[in-house]
């Protein structure tokens, strides 16, 4: 209590710490410890654990397979129902134009837009673990079934073997076929994954690939909705270009533009956007947001049949909206080959919008959500749903805010919204049928603001991350000229490729010591870090491969400013030279010898023919010098002022066999120039990878690790000698 007093008298003090223990290197530590003792399953006793079955784990997985026995029962009716039935009703008005609108993307009658806004929805209330996500047609999704039901059913009629009542062009009922086999499919691989526990792939659809992706699926939705709008006579395009084709035939016929279908679309533009302002501006006072899109459904239904706009202006309209529901139907199975590609597009898609908007609602709600069963709730949504004639669908972004936004706050919210929409295919569907296409046209570009916002994202990436932003608009412009199919397979492999490349382009460092302190920070970043005499601390902040272990053992050299290769190479030119000096100077002595002998010679025969003989042995007048070769043998050695070099492995998550091969490598090049290599901050799993590697052997022992980096500096010290204090 004395200390806290103090504490708080001076707020400014720092807490401080003080540890003395021994210097730890892998050898000594695991020396000191005691591993727990495991028995490894066998494959067969992991099968037959896994099958068992208990009351305890049959409850278990029925309760996660159907989340509704676990929250309905426990479902507070004063508490929520009134905010459920709010939300459902706001959530279902939406739903129903929304539902009409998007079947034009999808390239099929606006009935099967409501059919797709029920049967999924309501499923989505047993299976689905978010409780505010809306379920149902979603503009994107819509626009890439549209655009696979174009590409296999162009504008020429084909065959009349789907037997329906209810559609009567021969084109929009294999278009038809297209889009439910496409549900069924999606649904069917959106199964498979959740099963297998793949809930973890949405992880590879990065926020900036999905932003990007969405913007230029706002494009393709935009541009497809034009010829509603103006109210003109055009193909459908689908695939490269498709957008460019989309424009170039809207322009040929722009002065085809039925002038009451262009008056009324802009008038419903005008009456939305005012609408969606009011709403943003005055949310916080609206108990519920104004229903624009209902008002002016019906404001353009009244209007249409009151004034005939379809035999008197040539206004396209809904036409027939069948009451009822259909009998189910088995899918088209012979279609699957030719569309499987897009189903795995869109279950993919799919499932990762709404997983995102999901776990948004979850962190800010205090709940959690379970990825794979929102997989498996989600492909239920799908394939059952395509035997009732539904298309693909996922979360919707607007109505998911609206159903949170007006106070849902269960599942029991969508539920309500589907009942809505069951209401009008079993009593007043055919209400509708007088409605304007180019109504529903204006309710899809206008639902596009949220999404054509999005291009705000490319300053937002400029200012925070670049590769962020090349992600982007890698997605955009690919999804934009290639398709949405094309276009994300594009965008995924480049985000894929943007991993590797900051694995083989990571920063390298060099650390130094905060004085008085074990803290190691970069050198180049702060003034007060101080590096020890004749010790190299080097970091990468990447994992050790194949990929980057070149790159590695060349950062290495350059930042230390030790390269083995170059001294060793140095120190063999020198030797050579020195080899060189020798011989010149023994040929240099074998000359002299040689001219002292012939002299010596000379002289004795002019001696004797003169009588003169050596004094004690010696000749006086002899200048000759005896050369040493001890005076030649003078070689001085390349040498680096540096004795010690340590790896801070604390970035580093995997070694493989390159990466290992390359630091045994590092170790002994550096061994051979003078240079101790040591490792330190290596985690448990990356040592047990060593050890299976076979990394460790008689010249590479565990005596190299040091469990931080302050242990190997320590033990750097000790080994050369130097004075250190702790």
């Amino acid at each position: 209590m004395e200390h806290a007093q103090e504490h708080e008298a001076c707020p400014e003090q720092t807490q401080r710490y003080c540890v003395e223990r021994p210097i730890y290197n892998q050898e000594l530590l695991q020396g000191q410890l005691h591993r727990r003792q495991r028995t490894p399953q066998t494959l067969k006793q992991k099968i037959a654990h896994s099958c068992r079955c208990t009351s305890k784990k049959a409850k278990s997985h029925l309760y996660s397979f159907l989340p509704i026995l676990k929250w309905l029962p426990r479902y507070p009716v004063k508490e929520y129902l009134l905010g459920d039935i709010i939300s459902g009703v706001s959530t279902g008005v939406m739903q129903l134009p929304q539902g009409l609108a998007y079947a034009l993307l999808a390239a099929v009658p606006p009935v099967f837009g409501l059919y797709s806004s029920f049967y999924p929805v309501f499923l989505y209330t047993f299976f689905g673990t978010s409780k505010h996500i809306s379920i149902g047609t979603f503009a994107v999704v819509s626009m890439m079934v549209g655009g696979v039901a174009v590409r296999e059913v162009p504008d020429e009629m084909i065959s009349l073997d789907y037997n329906s009542t209810n559609v009567t062009d021969a084109r929009d009922i294999k278009r038809v076929q297209v889009a439910v086999t496409l549900a069924f499919l999606s649904g069917i691989i959106q199964l498979c994954l959740g099963f297998l526990r793949f809930g973890f792939v949405a992880i590879y659809l990065t926020e900036p690939l999905v932003r990007g992706f969405t913007t230029a699926a706002a494009v393709h939705v935009f541009t497809s909705q034009l010829k509603y709008f103006l109210g003109i006579k055009t193909s459908r395009y689908s695939g490269p270009l498709s957008v460019v084709y989309s424009i170039a035939a809207v322009l040929s016929n722009i002065t085809m533009t039925n002038i009451a279908a262009l008056i009324v679309g802009s008038t419903c533009i005008v009456l939305l956007l005012i609408g969606k302002e009011i709403n943003d501006r005055f949310k916080k006072k609206l108990p519920v947001p104004i229903p624009m899109e209902i008002i002016v459904v019906i404001i353009g239904t009244g209007v249409s049949a009151g004034m005939n706009l379809n035999k008197s202006y040539k206004v396209d309209v809904v036409g027939n909206i069948p009451q009822g529901l259909r009998a189910p139907a088995v899918p088209e199975i012979h279609l699957i080959p030719a569309i499987f590609v897009d189903a795995l597009a869109i279950a993919i898609v799919g499932f990762s919008m709404a997983v995102s908007m999901a776990k948004i609602f979850a962190l800010k709600h205090g709940y959690t959500i379970d990825g794979n069963q929102e997989l498996i709730a989600l492909g239920i949504c799908n394939s059952v749903g395509s035997f009732f004639q539904t298309f693909s669908v996922t979360c919707s972004m607007s109505r998911s805010l609206v159903q949170e936004s007006t106070g849902g706050r269960t599942q029991i919210a969508g539920a309500l919204s589907s009942i809505m929409v069951l209401l009008v295919l079993v009593a007043v569907g055919y209400l509708f049928e007088p409605l304007p296409q180019t109504v529903l046209a204006a309710i899809v570009m206008v639902n596009l603001k949220g999404m054509f916002k999005q291009f705000g994202d490319v300053t937002h990436f400029w200012r925070t991350s670049k590769i962020e932003l090349a992600i982007w608009v890698v997605a955009f412009v690919a999804s934009l000229f290639l398709g949405l199919d094309y276009g994300l397979l594009t965008a995924v492999t480049f985000a894929m490729i943007t991993v590797i490349y900051r694995t083989q382009s990571p920063q390298y460092r060099i650390l130094g010591q905060i004085p008085d302190t074990d803290i190691y920070c970069d050198v180049e970043e702060y003034e007060e870090v101080k590096e020890y005499p004749g010790i190299k601390i080097f970091q990468a902040n990447t994992s050790l491969y194949f990929a980057n272990s070149e790159s590695y053992a060349s950062a290495l050299k350059k930042k230390t400013g030790v390269d083995p290769c170059a001294i060793l190479a140095a120190r063999r030119k020198a030797q050579k030279r020195h080899a060189r000096e020798i011989k010149a100077a023994n040929e240099h002595r074998k000359k002299a010898v040689l001219k002292l002998t012939n002299d010596v010679e000379a002289t004795v025969k002019h001696e004797i023919a003169n009588d003169d003989l050596p004094v004690n042995g010696k000749f006086a007048d002899s200048g000759v010098q005896d050369v040493s070769p001890d005076e030649h043998e003078h070689f001085v050695e390349t040498k680096t002022n540096i004795h010690s070099l340590i790896l801070d492995f604390t970035p580093v998550n995997f070694v493989d066999s390159v990466g290992a091969k390359t630091l045994k490598s590092i170790i002994k090049e550096y061994k051979e120039v003078g240079v101790c290599v040591y490792v330190a901050c290596c985690s448990g799993p990356v040592m047990n990878e060593l050890t299976r590697l076979n990394f460790f052997d008689n010249t590479v022992t565990r005596e190299l690790l040091f469990h931080s980096i302050h242990d190997a500096v320590l033990a750097c010290q000790v080994k050369d000698g130097s004075a250190f204090t702790d």
